[in-house]
């Protein structure tokens, strides 16, 4: 039986997965709970061993806002986890994806955020529209970028241009994140589920022990180059930049002035 999820909706066909975020009047953020449910849903696949492709994408206008910080810390939501636990649930997360049987498949449109650029990067592959842009504003928040995603990063994009879009929070567009080589493929923002679609029934149709061990070769490779299972400790620095004065007030002062410039919307929702 497909899980029913608060915060995804799950579906099966054949060999091929489908998992979408589903909060499009938040732009998806991840709060705790969706990080949780997004390992829930990486475990639940590995045991439907017909599914051989999964496509990761998001409802509405965006792939993902990022991080809910707001869901971070000492919250009742958080089902009484610590602050160190619940700052850990995007590195489980992110290590639940990695190491799923599935090959992934992220479908991208409209903005990708913060930890949504991490849930992207974690996909084996990754499609997006041409409209997409992408977004690293950890460090303008007063936080790391945590969660594992600088070691992805740096294997994806290599370290100077890593250090760059994380440290300066720049925006940048679909055609420079191809050109980075972070997308396999730009296609028109109306084909990007048709060309997900078709690559992940090409690939279905393939060997299942052949896509994995393919898979889990090209992992292998990258975590000899940056290993992100050291990345255990980013849930320590997240809870250390949270409880730091000058962070708080930074990145209070950034949030300030999004919401000023943001037309209603809440920043809150969409960053991180």
């Amino acid at each position: 039986m497909t899980p029913a999820f608060d915060t995804l909706l799950v579906e099966v066909d054949g060999r091929i997965g489908r998992l979408t975020l589903n909060r499009p009047d938040k732009l998806n953020p991840l709060s705790t709970h969706t990080l949780r449910e997004l390992a829930e849903a990486a475990h639940w696949f590995d045991t439907q061993r017909d599914v051989r492709v999964v496509v990761v994408s998001g409802a509405g206008r965006a792939f993902s806002a990022g991080a809910d910080i707001s869901s971070f810390g000492e919250d009742p939501s958080n089902d009484a986890l610590s602050p160190r636990d619940s700052a850990e649930t995007g590195w489980l997360m992110a290590r639940a994806f990695e190491q799923m049987r599935a090959v992934t498949i992220a479908a991208i449109w409209g903005p990708c955020i913060g930890g949504g650029v991490v849930l992207a990067a974690v996909c084996d592959l990754r499609i997006a529209a041409t409209d997409t842009y992408f977004s690293i504003p950890e460090v303008d928040l007063g936080i790391p970028l945590a969660w594992g995603g600088i070691p992805r990063l740096v294997r994806e994009l290599g370290p100077a241009i890593t250090r760059e879009l994380v440290m300066t929070c720049r925006p940048f567009s679909a055609d420079e994140a191809r050109a980075l080589g972070f997308l396999n493929r730009v296609v028109a923002a109306e084909s990007v589920m048709a060309e997900a679609g078709q690559l992940a029934a090409d690939l279905a149709q393939k060997s299942a022990l052949a896509l994995y061990a393919s898979k889990t070769g090209v992992n292998a490779a990258l975590e000899a180059m940056a290993p992100a299972s050291a990345a255990w400790s980013d849930a320590d620095s997240l809870v250390a930049a949270l409880g730091d004065p000058e962070s708080r007030r930074l990145g209070n002062e950034y949030l300030r002035r999004v919401r000023k410039e943001a037309s209603g919307e809440n920043p809150s929702d969409r960053h991180g």
